[in-house]
């Protein structure tokens, strides 16, 4: 057979897929077609069993080999449940950064494995790129450890009224989606990084943003063509979502009606009500009750809440930057989450302290890790692992 008009012989291209014992369980030969794995070993959190397909082409004597691992598992919303395998699972976990003390930001694969050994012994399941994709080497070890992720795009900043430190900006209001020229570059940023991640088996759902202008005006015309595009790209049509701040209420977001899965971020009680645990609580509780009024079809989830806690310093009673009242918060918000049952998640912010610009509002960087940046514990670790060990992965809400 030519190939190509070229008077050669076309290439001879072999496919096969082989378990983790190196037993070939599929195979094929040409450029097309499906392999069918029997009875396949799912992928699952805590058990991250992992396939390898091959991928041979010999041409002329030489012969050239590819190898890619990977997972086999579903996801699906259902309701108000994020289903794994077709079981209603729960989110345990973290957001992080790429941060740790010597190497700062950026990649440190030795900090890596230690960082989910550490989620390990806590009994977490899983972790957001906040607020950026991760390098790959994180991704592989949480395809082979069982770690499930939401994966996140660098688009973090997205309101022209807004800074990190949870004020409002004093230049004024100013119409964000008419100021931001960002469409395009968070187009192809999106594209790449479905390419390029969405073959991971613990990749379970895409984040578009993190704390937009959700509820200024101009945000969903801005955000259905991105959650539109993530859907069409992703062949797993794996959920989407945007994760949005206090600022973006159930009757003013304009992302929620575009999302799978309701993130949000809330800290009632560290930068308002301060020094009130009991309050913020409150605060948060009706406020997930009101999300759940008004998009009662959809899962819900926190992806960040959590107070700075000075490694060392102590109160009692509790007071701001103590470790006792980190602990004390994060019970508050648990009691909460318990008494939901379309509740479907809890990561904490953060994992570790990590470095930020300095300013009046951090000691040092930012405290809210449940370790510090070397990855000691504080007491809220120990609170987290005595509550993640008797949360199951799965049926845990329905």
């Amino acid at each position: 057979m030519e190939w190509g008009g070229t008077g050669k012989a076309a290439p001879e291209i072999g496919v096969e897929v082989r378990n983790a014992q190196g037993d070939a369980v599929a195979a094929g030969t040409g450029a097309g077609g499906v392999l069918r794995v029997k009875d396949p070993i799912l992928w699952e959190p805590g058990a991250g069993y992992l396939y390898r397909l091959a991928v041979r082409c010999r041409l002329d004597g030489a012969e050239d080999r590819y190898e890619l691992p990977f997972g086999i598992r579903s996801v699906e919303v259902r309701g108000t449940q994020f289903l794994i395998n077709g079981k209603p699972f729960y989110f345990k976990g973290f957001g992080k950064h790429e941060d740790s003390c010597i190497h700062g930001r950026g990649l440190d694969e030795a900090v890596n494995v230690k960082d989910l050994a550490l989620m390990d012994w806590m009994g977490a399941n899983s972790l957001r790129t906040s607020h950026y994709p991760y390098a790959e080497e994180m991704l592989r070890l949480c395809d082979a450890q069982g770690v499930v992720v939401i994966d996140e795009l660098p688009a973090v900043g997205l309101h022209a009224n807004f800074v990190a430190t949870g004020l409002l900006d004093k230049n004024g209001t100013v119409n964000t989606w008419e100021q931001l020229k960002t469409t395009p570059h968070h187009r192809e940023v999106l594209e790449k990084l479905v390419e390029r991640d969405e073959h991971y088996a613990c990749v379970v759902m895409w984040s578009i943003a993190n704390e937009p202008a959700a509820e200024e005006e101009g945000a969903a015309e801005y955000f259905a063509p991105l959650c539109a595009l993530a859907r069409e790209l992703d062949r797993q049509r794996r959920p989407v979502t945007i994760v949005t701040y206090e600022g973006c209420a159930p009757d003013t977001c304009k992302a929620a009606p575009l999302v799978d899965v309701l993130c949000i971020n809330r800290y009632f009680g560290w930068y308002n009500y301060c020094g009130r645990v009991d309050a913020g609580a409150a605060v948060l509780e009706d406020e997930l009750r009101r999300w759940h009024e008004k998009y009662p079809d959809k899962p819900l989830m926190v992806c960040e809440y959590g107070a700075d806690a000075v490694a060392g310093v102590h109160s009692l009673p509790s007071v701001m930057f103590s470790e006792e009242y980190q602990a004390e918060f994060l019970e508050a918000y648990h009691k909460v989450f318990d008494a939901l049952p379309f509740f479907v998640g809890e990561q904490v912010w953060n994992f570790a302290d990590f470095a930020t610009a300095q300013n009046a509002m951090r000691v040092q960087g930012n405290k809210k890790g449940v370790f510090t940046r070397d990855r000691q514990p504080k007491a809220a670790a120990f609170l987290l692992r005595r509550r993640w060990r008797a949360i199951p992965d799965f049926g845990y809400k329905g």
